[in-house]
């Protein structure tokens, strides 16, 4: 796996994105590879905000991970940025040997060039072997996060 290529994603990469989102038990019930149409808007946005970096992971011309961060400028900590690390995902027959982690030692890396002061992301309850992971590269399972679902405006 020394093959790998991290790079920013592109509007061709979408759809690897978007069936790597799904494909969990959790992703399956949320997203949808039917229409791409909300998540080309989505990408729009993302890709044209300097403070989010969508990442691939590429291997041999293939997308086999991403990860969504965003820098987030606050008061908090004297005035510090932090990074927010979201949407990981790894290809099913490439998880277990080692991608994940170098997918998050690249988002560490991204945020340190970026000078952010700390790393933080969030993991669903139910994903007990993500957090053992988060916990084995150094994370620490500090805080209890809080979530409000709210109604889509296309469905209103």
């Amino acid at each position: 796996m020394d093959e790998i290529i991290f790079r920013s994603a592109t509007i061709d990469d979408l759809s690897a994105l978007v069936a790597m989102l799904a494909d969990d038990t959790l992703g399956s019930a949320r997203e949808s590879a039917d229409d791409l149409s909300r998540y080309r808007a989505a990408f729009a946005v993302i890709d044209d905000d300097p403070r989010q970096e969508l990442l691939v992971a590429e291997y041999r011309g293939a997308v086999v991970g991403t990860a969504q961060l965003s820098f987030l400028p606050g008061l908090a900590r004297k005035g510090a940025v932090r990074a927010q690390i979201e949407s990981v995902r790894v290809d099913r027959p490439l998880r277990g040997n080692g991608l994940g982690s170098r997918l998050i030692e690249e988002c560490v890396r991204r945020a340190r060039e970026r000078g952010c002061a700390l790393v933080q992301l969030t993991s669903h309850g139910s994903r007990v072997d993500a957090h053992r992971f988060y916990g084995k590269l150094g994370f620490e399972a500090s805080h209890v996060g809080f979530k409000l679902t709210l109604p889509d405006s296309s469905d209103r």
